[in-house]
């Protein structure tokens, strides 16, 4: 693999960092979090319009870029670090990835062709016990005729209750684990479906509750095969979680460079306080974190524009994925509480912004797995793949 950046990549690097510095600044990231919606209409529709981020992924016969998991995540970073209020996480790596993995060429065009328009789409798949995995998946689908009736509930649904797109993982009547998971995509105000706003500590990003009751979708809704879609899913989180790393990622760096900021600022004892040993080591572990879980996530990023192209397997992009959540997730966990610490009593009021990268940081890592989570399932993998996990499956 190639791990240097093209120039057109580096562009696109630069030019969203330029963008988001100008209309994602903290009081245009205030205005907004305040909001049940959760972002300016305005300046989505100027991302979608000018920035045509929404497009990165999509084929160029559905209107998009046709460009690679690796621009997706050099424009995620950047959102992070300005902790961006937009769609744009729930409609390109929930929605249109789940398209991209289980859409038929002819579904593929209708709804990405939607997306790319402007509208905005999301995934709905966790029941209440959110495992985030295809096994979590508690909402009923029963087949009659030619139409499926969907009921029960989905949670920590991001932007769901302003999407224009659902996408939804639905299960058979008494199955259970990865047997008998559907896809389905479908409008936002669709009969039966109604939607409410979950509030959560994180104001930057919003997420909601989905109630299903007894909902019909025609048999054209349905995504991949019926009842065999759990891999189809699988695939679309383990993607997620690769998008969802660059925005920690994006977000430690900026915990970091704040912080750093003030203490060069803040006089005590009559020196700055950045001039202290012991602070220096601080911000040298703060900076150790960051830069480990950026190489990490590229390299997830490659894996992940192969395993699109059909060139890597399901086994090694989750691998990828777990590497990269994990770590990420402790590395922005770690900036922002660090961050929070060496801002002094200030650090917990409103008036800093680091206490929002706390509540972000806090938010993504438990968002489709914690590190607990991811390590061990990374430990699964292993196990399977060495001689001792090998002779047991032979056992079993």
């Amino acid at each position: 693999m190639d791990f240097s950046f093209s120039d057109e990549q580096i562009m696109i690097r630069d030019t969203a960092e330029q963008f988001l510095a100008e209309v994602s600044d903290s009081a245009a990231v205030r205005a907004v979090m305040a909001s049940e919606r959760g972002y300016d209409d305005k300046l989505w529709a100027r991302i979608c319009q000018d920035m045509y981020w929404q497009a990165i992924t999509v084929p160029e016969a559905c209107g998009g870029l046709d460009l690679g998991y690796i621009e997706l995540v050099a424009v995620l970073e950047q959102m992070g670090r300005r902790l961006a209020c937009t769609p744009l996480y729930a409609s390109v790596c929930l929605a249109a990835n789940t398209l991209l993995v289980a859409g038929s060429d002819a579904q593929q065009q209708h709804w990405l062709g939607r997306l790319v328009a402007g509208e905005a789409g999301t995934l709905a798949f966790s029941g209440p016990s959110a495992n985030w995995d295809a096994a979590s998946v508690s909402l009923n689908c029963v087949r009659e005729g030619k139409e499926f009736i969907l009921n029960g509930e989905s949670r920590y649904v991001p932007d769901g209750h302003s999407a224009d797109i659902i996408c939804v993982a639905a299960r058979e009547t008494a199955s259970v684990g990865d047997a008998g998971v559907s896809l389905f995509i479908m409008d936002a105000s669709t009969d039966g479906l109604s939607r409410e706003w979950l509030p959560t500590m994180d104001q930057t990003r919003k997420q909601a509750q989905l109630t299903f009751s007894n909902v019909r979708v025609s048999a054209d809704a349905l995504l991949g095969e019926q009842g065999a879609a759990a891999q189809q899913l699988e695939t679309v989180l383990d993607l997620a979680r690769i998008a969802i790393a660059a925005d920690q990622v994006g977000g430690a760096q900026q915990a970091l460079d704040s912080t750093v900021e003030y203490l060069q600022e803040r006089v005590q004892f009559g020196r700055q306080i950045a001039s202290y040993q012991a602070i220096k080591h601080k911000c040298a572990d703060m900076m150790l974190k960051v830069e480990a879980a950026r190489s990490a996530l590229y390299y997830a990023a490659c894996i992940a524009d192969q395993a699109l192209a059909g060139d890597a397997d399901a086994q090694t992009l989750r691998e990828a994925a777990s590497i990269v959540k994990g770590y990420a997730s402790d590395a922005y966990f770690f900036n922002a509480g660090c961050g929070i610490q060496l801002h002094g009593g200030v650090g917990f009021t409103s008036e800093y912004d680091i206490q929002l990268y706390f509540k972000r940081a806090k938010s993504t890592e438990t968002f489709l797995g914690g590190s607990d989570f991811h390590r061990a399932r990374l430990a699964a993998l292993l196990l399977d793949d060495s001689p001792l996990g090998q002779q047991k499956q032979e056992r079993a």
